[in-house]
C-alpha cells in the first residue's frame, strides 16, 4: 500500500474545489495561488491514484470515486471537531470520571469532605470509590481500575507515593478502664490486657506488631472497626487503633487515650502508578485530597 501523506490544509483545498466547482474561487479561498493550487490538487490525486474531479473550460465536478471521498474528509473532519471538543470538555473539567480506592478509615474520614468539595467545583465530573484495605486498593491501581489509591506504608517501589499524615495510634476503652482519662500511655503498660486485634491482613495489625504488640493465643480477631468497637465497648477487652479510625469508637461512647510511642506511626500515603500520567480531572481530585489531609 503506497505511503498516503495529505495535510489538513490538502483536505481543506479538496473541499474547497468540490464546493466552488472553480479553480479560481476554491484558490482564492485557500489563499493559494491557482497554480500552486492545481498542483496541489494533482498531488492529491496523484496519492489517491485516481481521478477526484472531471474538469473543462466551464466546469469542475467531483467524480463518483470524488463524491465517496468527500464523504469520507467531511466525516473525518466532523469526528477531528468532536475529538477536539471533548478534549476541551476534559481540560476545562467539564466532563470526565476519576476512580479514587481509599482505606476504610479515610474513605470515611477525609473522602466525603473531599468529594464534597471536588463536585463544588467540578459537579459534571464522575466520581468513584472503593473503600477498601490497603492491599485491595493496591491491587485495583495494579489494575488500572482507579487513578488513585490512599493506603498505610509498606514498600511500595512499584508506585509514586506521597505522604499525607502520620497518624498517630489511641488506646480504646470503655470509660471505666483504669486508663480513661490519662494523658497518654506507653505500650509496655498494655502487659496483660486483653486486647482485641484487628485481622493479620489489616495494616493496623502490621503496624502494632512491627512495634511488638501480638496477639495472645486465644485473643479475638475480627475483619471490621465496627466490631472491635462493639467488643470493647462489651468489656471483652481494649483495642489500639490509629487515629482516623477513631469516629467508631467515640460513637460507642469509648474512652480514647493517645499512645505515647513516636516510632508507633501509620503513614498514609497517596500512590499512583509510576510512569503514569494522571488526567486533568485526577490531577484535581490529589488537589482536593491533599487539602483535606492538611486540615
Amino acid at each position: 500500500m503506497p505511503s498516503i501523506n495529505l495535510s489538513s490544509r490538502d483536505l481543506e483545498a479538496f473541499l474547497a474545489l468540490a464546493q466552488a466547482q472553480h479553480f479560481t474561487r476554491a484558490a482564492e479561498r485557500c489563499h493559494l495561488s491557482q497554480s500552486a493550487f492545481s498542483q496541489k490538487i494533482a498531488r492529491i490525486e496523484r496519492t489517491a491514484g485516481v481521478a477526484l474531479f472531471e474538469r473543462s473550460t466551464r466546469h469542475v465536478a467531483l467524480t463518483p470515486e470524488g463524491e465517496l471521498f468527500a464523504e469520507e474528509v467531511r466525516r473525518i473532519q466532523q469526528d477531528l471537531q468532536h475529538a477536539l471538543a471533548h478534549l476541551n470538555e476534559l481540560a476545562t473539567r467539564r466532563v470526565g470520571k476519576v476512580a479514587v480506592a481509599a482505606l476504610p478509615s479515610v474513605a470515611a474520614v477525609w473522602m466525603p469532605q473531599a468529594i464534597a468539595s471536588y463536585r463544588d467545583r467540578h459537579p459534571n465530573i464522575r466520581i468513584e470509590l472503593f473503600d477498601t484495605l490497603a492491599a485491595g486498593g493496591l491491587a485495583l491501581l495494579r489494575e488500572g481500575r482507579v487513578d488513585l489509591a490512599i493506603t498505610a506504608g509498606g514498600e511500595l517501589p512499584e508506585f509514586d507515593v506521597q505522604e499525607l499524615k502520620r497518624e498517630r495510634f489511641h488506646l480504646v476503652c470503655p470509660g471505666t478502664h483504669r486508663f480513661a482519662g490519662r494523658r497518654s500511655v506507653a505500650l509496655s503498660e498494655l502487659e496483660g490486657e486483653e486486647i482485641v486485634h484487628l485481622a493479620r491482613s489489616s495494616s493496623v495489625r502490621q503496624h502494632l506488631e512491627a512495634a511488638g504488640v501480638t496477639a495472645r493465643t486465644g485473643a479475638l480477631e475480627v475483619e471490621h472497626l465496627a466490631t472491635v468497637a462493639a467488643l470493647v465497648a462489651q468489656g471483652l477487652g481494649v483495642s489500639v487503633v490509629p487515629e482516623l479510625t477513631l469516629f467508631h469508637f467515640l460513637r460507642s461512647g469509648l474512652a480514647s487515650v493517645p499512645v505515647r510511642d513516636r516510632a508507633l506511626r501509620r503513614p498514609i500515603l497517596l500512590a499512583r502508578r509510576k510512569g503514569k500520567a494522571l488526567s486533568v480531572a485526577a490531577r484535581a481530585m490529589v488537589e482536593a485530597i491533599v487539602a483535606q489531609a492538611r486540615r
